[in-house]
Formats: structure tokens, C-alpha cells, sequence
């Protein structure tokens, strides 16, 4: 009987501690505030602050991780990406695929 509640309780356990990534997934919008983007992209993705900074919402999230991760490692050098180089290095990867999923949401 004992065995059995033991078992009990560990898979109620484990069952847990799987739904916890879900639970804890990151928070795209927040980062998008939080790491400075919408400073030079706008709070809504759509409107820059120069003309020749990007409108970011809606963008395939696939491109925006690239992008964001060239950009990080220096592959990405060229137009604007200077601006950003100084921010990348404050975002994870994980943290760059939440950002790019949330502006793939935007219209």
C-alpha cells in the first residue's frame, strides 16, 4: 500500500513539473518592452523612431530570430544593426525566439 501512494505521488510529481515549462514560458511582449526594443521600433512594432529602422510586427518570427541572432554575433554589421549591436548582448536566445514569436502575432 505504501509503494502505491509513493507511485502515486511521484507521477503527480512529475506530471507537474512537466506542465512548468508551459506555465513558465517567456513573455514576448514583456521582453519587447523590457529590452528596449520598442524605443526604436515603437510600442506596437509599426512605428520607428527614424524612417530607416524597420516596422518589425508581423514579421515572420523565423526571419526576426536570424536577424536578431546576426546581429548579436557581429555576422550582421551592416545599415542600422550598429544601433542594435549595444542591446543584443542583454538578450538570450530564448529570449530572442519569444520576442520574434510575439512579433509574429502583430499585424
Amino acid at each position: 500500500m505504501f509503494k502505491t501512494k509513493l507511485a502515486i505521488a511521484f507521477l503527480a510529481s512529475a506530471s507537474a513539473t512537466l506542465a512548468v515549462p508551459g506555465a513558465l514560458a517567456l513573455d514576448g511582449e514583456q521582453l519587447y518592452k523590457t529590452k528596449t526594443c520598442a524605443a526604436c521600433h515603437g510600442k506596437d512594432g509599426n512605428t520607428p523612431m527614424m524612417p530607416s529602422y524597420p516596422k518589425i510586427a508581423g514579421q515572420n518570427a523565423a526571419y526576426a530570430v536570424q536577424q536578431m541572432q546576426d546581429i548579436k554575433s557581429g555576422a550582421r554589421a551592416n545599415g542600422n544593426s550598429a544601433a542594435m549591436k549595444g542591446v543584443m548582448h542583454l538578450v538570450s536566445d530564448e529570449e530572442i525566439e519569444a520576442i520574434a514569436a510575439w512579433l509574429a502575432t502583430l499585424e
